[in-house]
Parts: structure tokens; C-alpha cells; sequence
């Protein structure tokens, strides 16, 4: 990782209340910039939004857009989306159930670009040993997500609502779903890629569910902006937009470069980086959008998973800010 990247760690402020900060952050220079800082968080360190912010800041996309970038990754969405409520994170990637819970809640944020339309190496999975075969063998059992309203609990919550079983959801971060399955603290966990390629490539672990093919496509994350940065500094919301998917395009045109820094960053094998890249970053939007049905959709499916109380789709983003992706 380069030196750079590591500047501001030290001056990061923790959150408030037992939110925290998960990881190590990841900044620029903090050069003069005409548009500010921008601060990105990202859900959990081996997952892809992780990638494209490491891309857009070693590739100066935010410096080339007016911007002073920085990224902290936290350990699950629903502490991004806390850490933006509190004023730590600028801009952030995670699913519209949380924008659309917060704003009844007095979090006002909304979507400003798409990002996912399906859960692309996203499994349901349990140890290569297990006796379990099927998903309905699960019921009373103990299921790892990430945290209580993330993508991965919005999964297991679906889970239960669509096979009409009951089992234990229990956090345990990101960064912990594949040991607490491993050491059989766990009887199965909602993992993402690129970790679910590296189970099943190894032989660790096996699928009950492969989400990208069982879930109905909809708008599955996108990046995430308070009312007040919208309002303030509308200049500055563009050009995160524009550099981010910057970074998308990189990766995208770069295919070599890419994969080395998804192995990188995840601490994998060029052969399953390759598999991510493959089968995650190439199939990634490129344009941004949003439309109401996906963002309903989306919500309707948090709401048979057992959400409750979430603001109506068309409160929940905005078209203004399509991105021109930043060239590198």
C-alpha cells in the first residue's frame, strides 16, 4: 500500500456512542482543494466498494476533481451509514433500506448514484462438514451477518421470510463471518464475495444459497450522501460521483492493474482476484442510475425481510448527480 494513502490516520476522530472506527483509514494529501475534503466510507475492507475508492485515490480521481479524498472502512454497513449520521463520513456505499429507516428517524440522506443491481458472489454458506443440505435445516440454528441492518442481515432476514423458518442472527463484523464459521461458532453466515470464491475455491465451505440468481434484481447498494452535503456543497457531491465512477472505469480498462490490487487489499490468491474481478467489479453499474422501481424494489424486499417503518421509495434518492466519470 502506498505511503500516501496512510496520511491521516492519526487525526481521524473516533465516533461517538460506540460507533468506532474499524479499520485503519486511507487518505491524500490534504492539498488545497477547490471543492474540500471528501470523506468515503466503506462497509468492510474485502469488499468491492473498498476497491474502487482504493483505485479513485491511487489514481488521484478526487485530486483531479478538486477534492481532498480520504476513505475509512468500518466493519458493516450499518456502522457506515452510523458514521455518516454522525458527521465522520461524507459520502458512503450501502443499501437504500437504511437511507429509507434513517429518514424516519431523522437521518435525512439519500442515494446519489447506483452502484449494484444484484448481489454478485453473495452465498449462503456453511462449512464444506456441515450436515446441513438445505437452507429449511437452519431453523433454531445460528447464522453469522456483518451487523443488525446491513446487507447481509437484510439476507438472512429474507432467508427466513422466503424458506418460513426462524434461526439466530448474530453480528460478528465483516471481518469475522468466515472465522466464527470456521470454528463452528457459527452453523452457516451470509458471506460476500470475494470471500465466498476463496471458501469454495479452497474447499472450505459450500453454498445453500447463491443470492445473485434467488433475490429479484433491484437496486442492492449505491453511494450515499446526507441532505446537508447536497445542500452546501452540491459541487463537491458531483465530483465524488464523477471520481469514484473514475475509479470504476480504471478498473474496468485496467484489467492486470485491477486484479493486483484486489489481491492486494483482500490478502488472496491472482486467481480468485481474478474470479472477483470477473464476476463482481465487471459487472458493476457504470452509469449510476437510479429509478424508482429498483429503489422500491429494494424496499419491498427489506420489508418481507422484516424491516419495518422505511420512507417511500421516492424519498430516497435523486437523480442530480449522474456521473461523468473522472479520467485517469
Amino acid at each position: 500500500m502506498a505511503k500516501e494513502e496512510l496520511v491521516g490516520i492519526g487525526r481521524r476522530k473516533l465516533l461517538a456512542a460506540g460507533l468506532g472506527v474499524a479499520a485503519a483509514g486511507l487518505a491524500m494529501p490534504a492539498l488545497a482543494q477547490s471543492h474540500g475534503q471528501i470523506r468515503v466510507g466503506v462497509p468492510t475492507k474485502a469488499y468491492w466498494p473498498t476497491i474502487i475508492a482504493l483505485a479513485t485515490l491511487r489514481q488521484k480521481l478526487f485530486e483531479k476533481t478538486g477534492l481532498a479524498g480520504e476513505m475509512t472502512v468500518y466493519r458493516s454497513g450499518a456502522e457506515c451509514f452510523e458514521a455518516m449520521a454522525a458527521g465522520a463520513a461524507d459520502i458512503i456505499l450501502d443499501p437504500p433500506s437504511l437511507v429509507a429507516a434513517g429518514l424516519r428517524r431523522g437521518v435525512r440522506s439519500k442515494l446519489v448514484a447506483g452502484a449494484q443491481d444484484a448481489y454478485y458472489g453473495w452465498h449462503l454458506m456453511v462449512r464444506q462438514d456441515s450436515p446441513v443440505t438445505k437452507p429449511e435445516e437452519l431453523a433454531g440454528k445460528k447464522v453469522g451477518i456483518t451487523a443488525a441492518g446491513s446487507g447481509s442481515d437484510l439476507l438472512a432476514q429474507w432467508t427466513m421470510q422466503d424458506r418460513k423458518i426462524d434461526f439466530t442472527r448474530v453480528p460478528v463484523g465483516g471481518g469475522g463471518l468466515v472465522p466464527n464459521l470456521r470454528s463452528r461458532n457459527l452453523d452457516a453466515a451470509v458471506i460476500y464475495s470475494p470471500l465466498t470464491f476463496q471458501l469454495m475455491r479452497a474447499g472450505q465451505a459450500r453454498s445453500l444459497i447463491d443470492f445473485t440468481t434467488a433475490v429479484p434484481r433491484h437496486c442492492v447498494g449505491g453511494w450515499i450522501v446526507p441532505d446537508k452535503l447536497i445542500e452546501q456543497r452540491p459541487q463537491a457531491v458531483q465530483s465524488a460521483v464523477n471520481a469514484l465512477y473514475g475509479g470504476l472505469a480504471w478498473l474496468r480498462a485496467n484489467r492486470e492493474g485491477a486484479i493486483a490490487l484486489i489481491a492486494e487489499n483482500n490478502e488472496i490468491p491472482p486467481e480468485i482476484a481474478t474470479i472477483e474481478y470477473e464476476e463482481t467489479i465487471l459487472k458493476l453499474r457504470t452509469d449510476g442510475g437510479l429509478t424508482r422501481e429498483e429503489v422500491a424494489t429494494a424496499l419491498e424486499l427489506s420489508r418481507l425481510g422484516g424491516m419495518t417503518d422505511l420512507a417511500p421509495a421516492e424519498e430516497c434518492f435523486t437523480t442530480a448527480f449522474r456521473p461523468t466519470p473522472t479520467a485517469a
